[in-house]
């Protein structure tokens, strides 16, 4: 069995529901249901004894340990982060707590753990890592795409925990051997995305007739990975990648924010048209430029598809349809995920930022 950090989050979540459709291995999932962790993600596996969900903190060294000696994994996959900028700029200490302490408490609990594997289950053993492009920083209109050499140069208190965290996982390879993996992604849109990210937040702002807020001039350029190429690519680091090695997984799809927006507006009139006929970009409402927004990112993914022979099933154009029809057929899981936090979130984030 695999242990699975962070399973009710969107990603991780999206993980579990692919791995359970072509794998029977078991899958302990921990995660700690904060804001963006939502076991209705994985409601389809209610009565699936594959799975096994613990509520649960990375930074609880004795739960993790109790985890290790009871259920023996012989991998980990380390999902559990926050993860969202807005958040990181507001209240920094969580980020700094989950995705830097966590962090250190999961792999000082692992190697304790690793070290007393037989010799054979060590050499098996792995320690995957799930990390973000924001680490390298921002990249001008004419830089080359961030490959897995690139210095990391964090604009963000989510930004630089995570690179944080990155720098203790290569850390604890370099030092005491541990086999880890490290993947670094590029934006991720799909099913099950928290909407406070952009391209959710849009579809159910437009579906309900609320602004639909764009930061700046929304020429922020992002590089767009659907979430299901995301989780082939980490189940393919995990059999075949090579310990202490990073891996920069992209969906070779840079496109600038205003672009998104105005593709999701034209889908939604042809598969969602609004009753008065208008037109869903006469929604779009320009507001107030988040603090130490970054430009640009840019993945370059050359060598997952050359060393592990991974590459992008989606398009954009293939992934944002099958995006919005998921979001327009389970209304029900939107509605529900819509809590009164969030909907104070929004407010507190976007209210005074209209220009």
């Amino acid at each position: 069995m695999i242990l699975v950090t962070g399973g009710a989050g969107f990603i991780g979540a999206n993980f579990i529901l692919d791995w359970f459709a072509q794998a029977d291995e078991e899958i302990i999932n921990l995660d700690n249901l904060t804001y963006a962790g939502n076991l209705e993600n994985l409601a389809s596996l209610k009565e699936d004894k594959r799975h096994v969900f613990i509520k649960g903190d990375i930074c609880d060294s004795s739960l993790i340990i109790n985890l290790l000696t009871k259920f023996k994994p012989r991998a980990i996959i380390n999902f559990a982060a926050e993860s969202h900028v807005d958040r990181s700029i507001e209240e920094p200490d969580s980020f700094i707590q989950t995705n830097i302490v966590g962090t250190f408490r999961l792999l000082e609990a692992t190697q304790g753990y690793w070290d007393e594997l037989e010799k054979n289950k060590k050499k098996e053993f792995r320690f995957l890592h799930v990390s973000t492009d924001e680490v390298y920083g921002s990249l001008s209109s004419k830089e080359k795409a961030f490959d897995e050499n690139h210095r990391y140069e964090p604009n963000s208190p989510y930004s630089a925990s995570k690179a944080a965290s990155d720098h203790l996982i290569r850390a604890y390879h370099k030092t005491y051997g541990l086999p880890v993996l490290t993947t670094n992604c590029s934006n991720n849109y799909g099913p099950y995305q928290f909407p406070e990210k952009l391209i959710p937040l849009i579809i159910i702002n437009a579906l309900t007739n609320k602004p639909l807020p764009v930061y700046g001039d929304g020429q922020q350029i992002r590089d767009w990975l659907y979430v299901k190429d995301h989780c082939v690519a980490i189940q393919r680091v995990l059999e075949a990648g090579v310990p202490g090695e990073t891996y920069n997984v992209g969906g070779w799809n840079e496109k600038p924010n205003i672009d998104i927006v105005h593709t999701i507006c034209s889908l939604l009139d042809t598969l969602s048209p609004q009753i008065d006929g208008r037109n869903y970009n006469e929604q779009i409402t320009f507001v107030t430029d988040r603090p130490g927004h970054d430009r640009r990112y840019a993945i370059n993914s050359n060598k997952i598809k050359r060393d592990l022979g991974w590459e992008p099933a989606e398009t954009f154009e293939t992934g944002i349809h099958k995006t919005i029809k998921w979001y327009l057929d389970n209304q029900s899981w939107v509605q529900n995920v819509q809590s009164g936090a969030y909907r104070e979130w929004i407010d507190k984030n976007y209210k005074e930022r209209i220009l």
